[in-house]
């Protein structure tokens, strides 16, 4: 049975999530509320449990390595991102999904396969620290950085998760696309 005092506290949690523009650590909580971090810790499972079973919401509750993040499902995401759409432009989406397919890349070999405009994107995702580039010979090899699977609410972390997930997500979207096509002949 919940308390006031355990229902005082997940609330609190819950509101961090909700607020914090990128995903948090119990111990960041813990800095900002004083709560023991293992109060903290179970008031996180008892609301990943909530919303991502119990609850019928269009938010889930997902941990990325150490941190937890409040966002809006995958199956709804299309959706709210017509009010907010998201602050990376399609062609630099493009390019950061070669990245995240393709990673460890050269940066010649991306120009390669995307074109010259890589030059600048590649600047921009570095800037914003989505991606990492070191010199590599007479070019660059880019990776995703730890902040790539924080931004878009993956709870894949590694590469080769990472690489499933995409490969996942546009087989669902290439047969979503053909039903629709069916539906509307």
């Amino acid at each position: 049975m919940v308390t006031a005092m355990d229902d005082s506290v997940k609330k609190q949690v819950e509101s961090i999530l909700f607020t914090a523009n990128t995903p948090v650590t119990v111990k960041e909580i813990h800095q900002i509320t004083g709560i023991a971090p293992q109060t903290i810790s179970a008031a996180l499972r008892a609301l990943k449990r909530e919303y991502n079973e119990e609850r019928n919401t269009a938010m889930e509750i997902v941990k990325i390595g150490k941190k937890y993040s409040m966002q809006v499902r995958g199956e709804f995401q299309d959706t709210s991102q017509q009010i907010a759409p998201p602050a990376i432009d399609d062609d630099c989406l493009k390019t950061l999904s070669l990245i995240a397919f393709h990673q460890p890349i050269k940066q010649s070999n991306l120009r390669r396969i995307a074109g010259e405009k890589i030059y600048e994107q590649v600047d921009f995702l570095a800037d914003i620290g989505l991606i990492h580039t070191k010199p590599h010979r007479n070019t660059e090899l880019i990776t995703l950085s730890r902040r790539f699977p924080e931004y878009f609410g993956l709870e894949a972390t590694t590469p080769e998760e990472i690489k499933t997930y995409l490969m996942e997500k546009v087989a669902k979207d290439a047969y979503n696309s053909l039903k629709k096509e069916e539906i509307e002949e």
